[in-house]
């Protein structure tokens, strides 16, 4: 069941990739990442305000912290996205399971075994193959501060992805043992009032000279897909059987719906050489898979 939902979130998030590139287009980042969040919190207001009363601040001190991990991640991302090819940021987004298990190697001390090296090997060259499919585009790895900020972002969402399992494991297992409508609900919340501020803040007394905002129905799309993304995520995650790891690699498998729609819909470049790095990250994620079953 979890394999299933994990499989249906990927579906979902690649959808919610495209989107958030439409979204961006010619757009200022600030007001349509506050809008995303404002659009996913009342999505799930229903469920705080009928289960408000049971939750304590020894609890909500954890999905705080989880909502500074995911903006940090969203706010890197969604700069980078938007001065990046589609077809360029989903391969090294995908390549955020390698990161899960390098976390767990130095954080939980596990150890990879020669499957998951293999597909650690596959995905680090695939990232230099995409480095070189980048510079036919004018796109210099090396000193490209939007692929900072993507690579930062995917790193920011792998130590998330880790939290998450923390969060949700039972507490006889090491874990919190939160609810995980609770932790997607709240985390929501928190997000848009920490966006706002920031609205507030850092992009309104200078709008006028900046990159200015204009309404698209794509942000309303960013906010469903994604929400509903997560919502198979969480539940996934919070089944007895369920392996951040294997979740992590299946949800990477999102990149192949982004890509599609970078290829038709975005009429993005050098398509040939950037499907041969996808294939060496997929290759890399089956890799994984098998070394973590």
């Amino acid at each position: 069941m979890w394999l299933i939902l994990a499989f249906m979130s990927a579906a979902l998030l690649g959808c919610y990739d495209s989107f958030k590139k439409q979204a961006l287009k010619g757009n200022a980042v600030i007001p349509v990442l506050f809008l995303n969040t404002l659009f996913m919190s009342l999505i799930f207001l229903p469920y705080i305000l009928m289960s408000l009363p049971d939750w304590t601040w020894e609890q909500h001190k954890y999905i705080v912290l989880k909502a500074l991990i995911v903006l940090s991640s969203w706010i890197l991302g969604y700069f980078g996205m938007k001065h990046l090819p589609l077809t360029i940021v989903g391969p090294i987004n995908a390549a955020r399971p390698v990161m899960v298990l390098v976390g767990a190697l130095l954080v939980f001390g596990e150890r990879l075994n020669v499957w998951q090296w293999i597909g650690v090997l596959l995905a680090v060259a695939s990232f230099l193959l995409l480095s070189r499919s980048g510079k036919k585009e004018g796109i210099d790895f090396k000193h490209d501060h939007w692929i900072y900020m993507i690579v930062g972002a995917a790193m920011l969402g792998a130590v998330s992805g880790l939290y998450d399992k923390y969060l949700m494991a039972p507490v006889e297992s090491g874990g919190v043992g939160l609810d995980r409508m609770m932790v997607q609900s709240w985390y929501n919340i928190y997000q848009c009032v920490m966006m706002g501020v920031m609205l507030w803040l850092l992009w309104w007394p200078k709008h006028e000279q900046t990159t200015p905002f204009h309404w698209s129905w794509s942000i309303l799309g960013v906010s469903l897909f994604l929400s509903a993304a997560d919502f198979l995520y969480f539940y996934s995650l919070s089944l007895p059987e369920a392996m951040i790891s294997i979740v992590s690699m299946i949800r990477r498998g999102s990149v192949v719906v982004s890509f599609g729609f970078g290829a038709l819909f975005f009429h993005e470049k050098n398509l040939k050489a950037k499907a041969f790095d996808l294939a060496l990250v997929l290759l890399g994620l089956l890799f994984l898979y098998i070394g973590s079953r």
